[in-house]
């Protein structure tokens, strides 16, 4: 087979499934609702992450539990652009607040991500820059995000757009959650939505994070975490299922 035809291959792939809309969380509690609404649900096992394609409300879905943790989050990103070319990307789940504005079982919602474990400034870099695309704030799609905040506000949910912080820490330390904040005023603070970003930005698909507040992203968020993580992500399916009616 030539280079030729495998090309015209890919490309015509690419286009059949282009009306998909992904959606990627880091664990089953924040995802089973969500593949729960799916109809004709198929499952495609790529590298250990399961890929489940169907519908929700009419709409072509295709969605994976990526796992914690940025290389997680990126190894699936990549992959589900690769295999099933959604037209965009939304990462659902639960974080930590920063901000008193933002209590338990509220939403944030990311205008930009941030990498707040990024960090080459030893070599004169501006603290989290990404290498390669130069970048410190990842760009969400401003189209998107417009409608997942008029989204959040039909369902009544309290709500604050800004800056999510990722990195491969659970943060549970008062003095790294000031850190995260004064470093890049960043709302809530979670492990997987900036990777996903990344990819994202480097692949030119539109993307989106929206996270429901799971704990106080502080001394007590080892005991806070257990008991709210479920109610957290219960208002991030809500969220999720009506904007796909709106996408």
């Amino acid at each position: 087979m030539s280079v030729k035809n495998l090309v015209v291959m890919s490309t015509g792939r690419g286009k059949e499934k282009k009306s998909m809309i992904g959606i990627i969380g880091a664990m089953s509690v924040e995802m089973e609702a969500i593949k729960g609404l799916m109809d004709n649900k198929q499952d495609t096992v790529i590298s250990g992450i399961t890929f489940t394609t169907g519908q929700i409300h009419g709409k072509d879905v295709v969605a994976a539990v990526c796992g914690i943790g940025k290389v997680f989050a990126g190894m699936c990103t990549q992959t589900m652009i690769l295999k099933f070319a959604p037209k965009q990307i939304i990462n659902v789940g639960v974080a930590g607040t920063l901000t008193k504005d933002l209590g338990i079982a509220d939403i944030a919602i990311a205008d930009n991500m941030v990498e707040h474990d990024m960090d080459t400034s030893a070599i004169g870099d501006p603290v989290g820059l990404i290498s390669g695309i130069n970048i410190i704030e990842i760009p969400c799609d401003e189209a998107l995000v417009s409608t997942i905040e008029n989204c959040v506000k039909s369902l009544s949910f309290n709500t604050k757009r800004g800056t999510i912080a990722s990195g491969d820490q659970f943060v549970a330390d008062k003095a790294k959650k000031e850190y995260i904040v004064n470093q890049f005023g960043a709302i809530a603070c979670e492990m997987e939505g900036a990777a996903i970003g990344q990819v994202c930005y480097v692949n030119k698909v539109p993307f989106a994070v929206i996270r429901a507040i799971s704990d106080s992203a502080d001394n007590q968020s080892h005991m806070d975490y257990p008991e709210f993580v479920k109610i957290a992500s219960a208002n991030s399916t809500k969220v999720m299922e009506k904007l796909i009616t709106m996408l």
